[in-house]
């Protein structure tokens, strides 16, 4: 009889032990990783952290900003670093993070990694994992690098520098730089699509449970949004399209993950959210009307809110194209009258990459750079991003047009969507323009121009022009409703002149 040695027997009783063990206990749970972002062909990095300081400042131009020393931005800050730090750093970016005092829950990231957080999202959130996961879902899309993966898969790169970093406002375009929030038509926009949703889920979830914080706290948010169906989220829930079952696929990521103590909240977030109920807060409408003024970017200067690393606003001094000089100064729009914007008979020449247009000799030229859009207007009609009088230029392009006609309509819903109060006058009627068949509706606003302490109602003319390599030109024709027929027989010589290379 061969006898066996006291470890042959334990080999074989851990052997039957495996055999009869159910596999999912054989199965070692692993700490979830963060995965490869990639590059992104065409732009550094360095590019990408400069697009996010020139949207940056957009956003402290056109919002108002809650300064650095305020309880709810020093502790939206604290949670940031915390999220932050489980981000290694050869593949992290320079986050920073801002407080919005807008009523409406919403949180956006720019490339390279400023983010803002309305103070109704710490208000609307239940408790400290529910903010966190909103915020790392943000960084997800900044660490997946989604917003300039997206431009640059249609090839327009300076296009995305463009819109960033443009000097814009009317009625109906004064807030589509602010924030990078796109123009409708997909050059750029911070409305994401399903499947970036999606990554940025389980790629939040992982930097959630990472920071020690339950990852279905995510979904939970976002399912409470839906519920609240037209409540204080419907611009975070339009930017933010459900990619299907959140709770289920975040349940089905984090099944094999290893079990932690969560922590779900903190006295410093009960503390951050009273006070947070007791701060002055605005709607979007307020804030759109605001921005016209030139209201924020007085008030965030004032109280310190601007950081001091933002680049200055692009300017034309110097007799740059055009000839124009100066950017947009500092005059009260509220009272600009017709006689103090009365443009010339004489007309000057601009050429600017593919755009040509003549306009009035005592107009300038702001903006301007190969980097910006260009706004046209008399010195008294353009303040601080505002524009009461004058004409916005810019370009764009829509891969997944079917035809003019529908880009025409995603343009024109951009600019509506993004400027609460406006609306469509009529249908879009075909315009040509030195051969060049396009497009031209009218949009109604509220004009930075006041009376009696109200705006007055604003008509904006909107011409799309279509060119031969897939992008297109817009112009926007801005005057208050009573004084546009009178402006009206300039408008038309300007579009007139217009030609595209």
């Amino acid at each position: 009889m061969k006898v066996r040695t006291f470890s042959a027997r334990v080999l074989a009783l851990t052997l039957s032990l495996l055999i009869t063990m159910p596999v999912s206990l054989l199965a070692q749970k692993a700490e979830p990783q963060l995965p490869d972002p990639g590059t992104v062909s065409g732009i550094t990095k360095e590019q990408q952290e400069q697009v996010g300081l020139q949207a940056m400042a957009e956003v402290y131009k056109q919002m108002p900003v809650l300064p650095d020393s305020s309880q709810e931005t020093q502790y939206i800050q604290q949670l940031g670093k915390r999220l932050v730090a489980v981000i290694p750093p050869d593949v992290s970016w320079p986050f920073q993070f801002h407080v919005i005092p807008q009523k409406e829950i919403n949180a956006f990231a720019l490339p390279g990694g400023p983010m803002f957080v309305n103070i109704g999202t710490l208000t609307a959130a239940d408790n400290e994992a529910q903010l966190a996961g909103v915020m790392a879902h943000e960084m997800a899309h900044v660490y997946m690098q989604h917003s300039v993966k997206q431009a640059s898969k249609q090839s327009m790169t300076q296009g995305l520098l463009g819109v960033l970093g443009s000097v814009m406002g009317s009625g109906t375009v004064g807030s589509l730089a602010r924030a990078g929030i796109g123009i409708g038509a997909g050059v750029l926009s911070l409305k994401y699509s399903r499947g970036d949703e999606a990554q940025a889920d389980a790629v939040g979830a992982i930097i959630m449970y990472k920071a020690g914080y339950d990852p279905k706290a995510l979904p939970a948010f976002f399912q409470k949004l839906e519920q609240e169906g037209g409540g204080r989220g419907p611009q975070f829930m339009s930017n933010h399209p459900n990619p299907g079952n959140r709770v289920t696929a975040i349940q089905k990521e984090v099944q094999n993950w290893p079990p932690k103590n969560y922590q779900a909240s903190s006295q410093t977030f009960a503390s951050a959210r009273q006070h947070a109920n007791g701060v002055k807060s605005y709607t979007a409408q307020e804030i759109a009307n605001g921005a016209k003024q030139g209201v924020w970017a007085q008030q965030n200067q004032k109280s310190g809110a601007v950081p001091a690393n933002l680049p200055a606003a692009p300017s034309n001094q110097g007799g740059g194209p055009g000839g124009g000089g100066g950017s947009a100064g500092t005059a009260d729009l509220s009272n600009v009258s017709l006689q103090q914007v009365r443009p010339s008979s004489n007309f000057k020449q601009l050429q600017q990459g593919p755009v040509s247009i003549s306009y009035p000799d005592n107009w300038q030229v702001l903006g301007g750079d190969q980097n910006s859009g260009i706004t046209i207007a008399p010195s008294a009609g353009a303040s601080q991003g505002a524009v009461a009088y004058g004409v916005v230029i810019n370009m764009g392009q829509d891969q997944s047009s079917s035809s003019v006609d529908d880009t025409m309509q995603k343009l024109v819903q951009g600019l509506v969507q993004s400027n609460p109060g406006s609306s469509v006058s009529g249908s879009p009627k075909s315009v040509t323009v030195n051969g060049v068949q396009g497009r031209t509706v009218d949009i109604n606003g509220a004009s930075p121009v006041q009376q009696n302490g109200q705006p007055l109602p604003e008509r904006d003319r909107l011409v799309f022009l279509p060119r031969s390599d897939g992008t297109f030109v817009y112009l926007v024709f801005v005057a208050p409703q009573k004084d546009f027929n009178s402006l009206n027989s300039t408008y038309d010589k300007m579009l007139k002149s217009v030609k595209m290379q």
